[in-house]
């Protein structure tokens, strides 16, 4: 006949707790790694110089998502107006200018819309925003105009 040792027993038992609650806060971290949410503060990058821009706070109202720039980051541009904007937006400040209206979601995270709005050009882009799948810092931020897009990549801000 073979006797378990009662501190053996709880010994045991505490370590078959532990991994326990180990392995269920790893899954947590896990878990929050990839479903990092689209929503935040983005900072743009020029895809042609590789400069940082501005920052654009996406978030959602109505279900939808819109984005509003929030700082420029370009050495004197702080102040920029939309000079070549017609109508209400003609000559006004593009900080706090709400640049991106009612996109909606499609397939598992990516987003559409027809108003992404580029206050240097004044030009108003269809687009398609999603989170790079490789990457969850880096958002994938592309403009149609007809059958011609351009794609840049905004890096999140973390706070």
């Amino acid at each position: 006949m073979i006797f378990k040792h009662p501190v053996n027993t709880k010994h045991h038992s505490m370590n078959k707790a532990l991994r326990l609650v180990f392995i269920s806060i790893s899954t947590l971290f896990f878990l929050n790694g990839y479903s990092q949410s689209i929503f935040g503060k983005w900072k743009t990058i020029d895809d042609r110089t590789g400069n940082p821009k501005g920052v654009i706070e996406i978030y959602k109202k109505n279900n939808k998502m819109h984005g509003k720039i929030v700082e420029i980051l370009e050495e004197g541009k702080e102040n920029f107006v939309c000079a070549k904007c017609d109508g209400d937006l003609k000559d006004k400040p593009v900080l706090g200018m709400v640049i991106l209206q009612n996109a909606e979601e499609h397939d598992e995270g990516e987003w559409k819309g027809d108003h992404l709005f580029d206050p240097e050009q004044a030009m108003t882009f269809r687009c398609k925003i999603w989170l790079n799948p490789e990457n969850p810092n880096e958002l994938k931020v592309r403009g149609y105009l007809a059958f011609i897009y351009r794609t840049q990549t905004w890096l999140r801000v973390e706070d």
